[in-house]
């Protein structure tokens, strides 16, 4: 069974109102629906959208697809970023800045170790590769330097 997030048109003649819906694909877009996690109103200025952030990213865990409409809802209130986060294994952004010092101080550690203990650099190399290298060696080189010149000081 295909699962959507879509809308239910409700309201009057020519005063469209929607409600964001869980439904089965194969369901009419006004017939059968598993949950209402929203509602939408386009006629209100400004437009009313209300949705449950919980609800929704339960269903979008479990392989709900959103519609067109729904997606660009869901974007607006940013609920497919944090999707997308989740679904790629990142921890949100609120958490992601409590901890960048951390990670800061161990990457270039782990640069100078790995290009100490790596083989001269050749042209295949880039430039932060031959200036991490240098780096390591103790060598003075100007920050605008091309590549040929850092090889050349290797």
């Amino acid at each position: 069974m295909s699962v959507k997030i879509r809308l239910k048109r409700m309201g009057a003649k020519k005063r469209p109102y929607y409600r964001v819906v869980i439904a089965d694909s194969r369901s009419p877009r006004d017939g059968r629906f598993i949950e209402t996690v929203g509602t939408y109103n386009p006629v209100a200025q400004p437009q009313e959208v209300k949705l449950d952030e919980e609800k929704i990213m339960s269903w979008l865990a479990n392989g709900a697809q959103p519609s067109d409409t729904v997606r660009n809802l869901l974007s607006n209130a940013g609920i497919m970023a944090k999707h997308a986060e989740t679904k790629s294994g990142k921890k949100p952004a609120s958490k992601k800045a409590a901890k960048p010092a951390k990670k800061a101080a161990a990457k270039p550690a782990a640069k100078k170790e790995a290009a100490a203990s790596s083989s001269k650099p050749t042209t295949k190399n880039t430039v932060a590769e031959i200036k991490a290298y240098l780096d390591a060696q103790g060598t003075k080189y100007t920050s605008s330097a091309k590549k040929a010149d850092l090889l050349d000081l290797v």
